[in-house]
């Protein structure tokens, strides 16, 4: 968002072909004189506040639209549709042009829209006396103060007589909501859940960047930018933190940790750091680096614990099952041993017979059957978790990889820092280049992760396990309301819900295995 310091050459040279390439659409809510008169209160009441630095007149959102817009949208409509909702909701009026940048890879809108509301009617204020102005155009005590040496008035100042019209107000005053920090969020969201709706493929759906998130914000490298080796820099490292949180994820590290790793060891620390040094771009890095490997740490302490745990457990059941069936398969033994040899022939008793009493049909009478209440319905959020599982048990996979390329990795350094005499000098460079190697198959692995949700329609891993808990929470409450309607009634659930239970169940059995590092079979295709 811009401060237009001259709003009335900003909307000509947006809206002028002279000035503009590809001009596609112009649209005004109000005349050019409303601008006109705007710029001129903006300018008395910024002379009035005796204010430092330039006058703002007016604010001006640059609004980035897909590429394939061009060929879906009229420019015109597209135009009108997003200048028209902008003022509906703020209830400013606004000017707007709809360009495309000379290579035509940029389809964007400039808007420029007004912090002031125009009064129903003017407000005026009548002098009850003469007054002066000087060249300042502040009020003076007396004609004195604006004469000059031969008793003249001078050049810029004014005289208002009494009962003329010494101050008009237009417009009201300026929204406050357009100068907080929250409203450029506001307003991004607002433009990218509608230009959402005009996207049919849910894959090519827009995202805002939530800063007070998990994830880092990447910089755009704009051209001819004299740092753009810098934040190409600042960009990979905000990468590698932003990959490992999508690791911790899928690790299943609370967010609430990692939300607090970001704030002690990022945020607090650059906050410290600008106390200190001042404002030093070049220690963010340092910074972030500091906070991935303490982040990295943390989902290899819960990786080993958790892969321990299912461990034990794993081996516990087998123990188990294995003991039972020896125990079985002893008592069978004894049985056999110690059974007689034939068994002793008794006559049987005859049957007891008993007179009952004939009742008749008609006089017979019958409990009245309980209303059966309907089946449950699936919610459409249950009816996604089949789909959600098969990603969640990719996702695993490819975290159980950069478990094992960790591992190596570390056995790799230790056999590094082992090396001595000789062997030092004609494996050191073996085992560095393939540390190098193993470093960059974990970070491409690493990348993957976001990759694999992407495919999915997902922006981020952390949409996806939003998704995926929302998922779980809908299935498990309408299992289990089949399983109280079985239980009350009597009556089986339907084939849909005994298939979601399987598949769910099946799906369980796949992730177990895997997260307790037992190789993993398939019904169809063998060992895997």
């Amino acid at each position: 968002m811009s401060k237009l310091h001259n709003v009335r050459g900003r909307i000509t040279y947006i809206s002028s072909h002279a000035k503009q390439e590809n001009l596609y659409a112009v649209y005004e809510t109000t005349d050019r004189h409303y601008w006109t008169e705007l710029a001129r209160f903006n300018q008395q009441e910024f002379l009035k506040s005796g204010t430092e630095g330039k006058c703002i007149e007016a604010r001006e959102l640059i609004i980035a639209l897909p590429e394939s817009f061009p060929d879906l949208y009229d420019p015109d409509r597209l135009l009108q549709m997003f200048t028209n909702r902008f003022k509906e909701k703020y209830g400013v009026e606004c000017v707007s042009a709809l360009h495309h940048n000379k290579r035509k890879t940029n389809y964007h809108i400039h808007l420029i829209f007004s912090e002031r509301e125009l009064l129903p009617e003017p407000i005026e204020k009548i002098a009850t006396r003469t007054m002066f102005y000087n060249e300042q155009k502040k009020h003076v005590r007396n004609k004195k103060e604006i004469l000059d040496d031969s008793g003249n008035v001078r050049k810029g100042c004014k005289i208002i007589k009494k009962g003329e019209v010494y101050e008009r107000t237009l417009f009201t005053a300026k929204n406050k909501l357009f100068k907080q920090e929250h409203y450029l969020d506001e307003a991004k969201r607002f433009y990218t859940d509608l230009i959402n709706l005009l996207i049919e493929d849910d894959k090519n759906k827009l995202h805002v960047f939530d800063k007070n998130g998990l994830y880092l914000a990447t910089k755009k490298i704009g051209k001819n930018n004299p740092k753009a080796e810098q934040i190409k820099a600042d960009n990979e490292v905000r990468m590698q933190w932003n990959h490992e949180v999508d690791r911790a994820l899928v690790s299943q590290v609370p967010e609430d940790e990692i939300r607090q790793i970001k704030k002690d060891f990022i945020t607090d620390r650059i906050r410290s750091s600008i106390k200190a040094w001042g404002n030093c771009p070049e220690l963010l890095a340092n910074i972030i680096r500091g906070a991935t490997n303490r982040l990295a740490l943390l989902i290899h302490d819960i990786l080993t614990a958790a892969r321990e745990l299912k461990n034990k457990l794993f081996y516990e059941a087998l123990e188990k099952e294995y003991g039972s069936k020896a125990v079985t398969k002893a008592e069978d033994k004894a049985s056999v041993v110690t059974a007689p040899a034939a068994e002793e022939l008794t006559e049987p008793e005859p049957p007891v017979t008993t007179i009952t009493e004939t009742v008749l049909e008609t006089e017979a009478t019958e409990p009245p059957k309980p209303q059966i209440p309907p089946r449950p319905v699936m919610p459409p959020k249950a009816a996604a978790f089949p789909m959600l599982q098969k990603i969640k048990i990719t996702l695993d996979k490819q975290n159980h990889l950069i478990f094992e390329a960790e591992r190596e990795r570390s056995q790799l350094e230790i056999e590094l820092s082992d090396l001595k005499g000789l062997a030092r000098l004609t494996k050191k460079k073996e085992l560095e280049s393939r540390i190098a190697t193993k470093n960059e198959e974990i970070r491409t692995l690493k990348a993957g992760l976001s990759g694999i949700v992407r495919q999915h329609g997902f922006a981020t891993v952390q949409d996806f396990y939003t998704a995926f808990y929302t998922a779980q929470r809908a299935i498990d409450a309408y299992l289990k309301e089949c399983a109280k309607r079985e239980e009350a009634y009597g009556e089986k659930a339907t084939p849909k819900a005994e298939t979601m239970h399987n598949k769910i169940k099946r799906y369980q059995e796949k992730a177990d295995r895997l997260n307790a590092n037992q190789p993993y079979r398939s019904r169809d295709k063998g060992a895997r």
